[in-house]
């Protein structure tokens, strides 16, 4: 049975089954469950979630301006992946181009760095994805 986190994003999007096939196909995540009479998917990739659900300017939804893309603006969503190689070669197949290159970034934690091998993707809305494939942790002393 799905344990669900305790945040998980809900993104509006424009056409439901081409950010399935994005999500689904392209990063891997499988489908928890989906109501396709209301436009809705519930996503899981190893504990990571997020909910899709297809804007409808009839169903009531909470939308606090009208959307435009690119959607999401000022928000990227991190998601720990075992590899980013065969995510970045199944988005070059479906002719997906990578909004930032995968490099080998090490981010300072208290007296420590972690690594991790990172690109950044928008999805068909526009959202920016950034998948994530942990390099482990360095001490910093050990640098100098």
């Amino acid at each position: 049975m799905l344990e669900r986190n305790k945040l998980v994003p809900e993104l509006m999007v424009t056409d439901l089954d081409t950010s399935l096939a994005f999500w689904v196909s392209c990063l891997g995540f499988e489908v928890a469950y989906q109501r396709p009479e209301d436009g809705f998917a519930y996503l899981d990739l190893n504990g990571a979630q997020v909910m899709l659900e297809q804007a409808d300017p009839h169903a009531g939804q909470w939308l606090t301006a009208p959307l435009s893309k690119p959607f999401g603006r000022g928000i990227n969503l991190q998601i720990d992946v075992a590899a980013v190689a065969p995510i970045i070669h199944k988005l070059r197949q479906a002719g997906y181009t990578l909004y930032r290159e995968c490099v080998d970034t090490w981010y300072r934690v208290d007296q420590g760095e972690v690594g991790q091998r990172e690109f950044i993707v928008q999805d068909p809305d526009g959202y920016l994805i950034r998948l994530v494939e942990r390099l482990g942790k360095r001490c910093i002393a050990a640098m100098e």
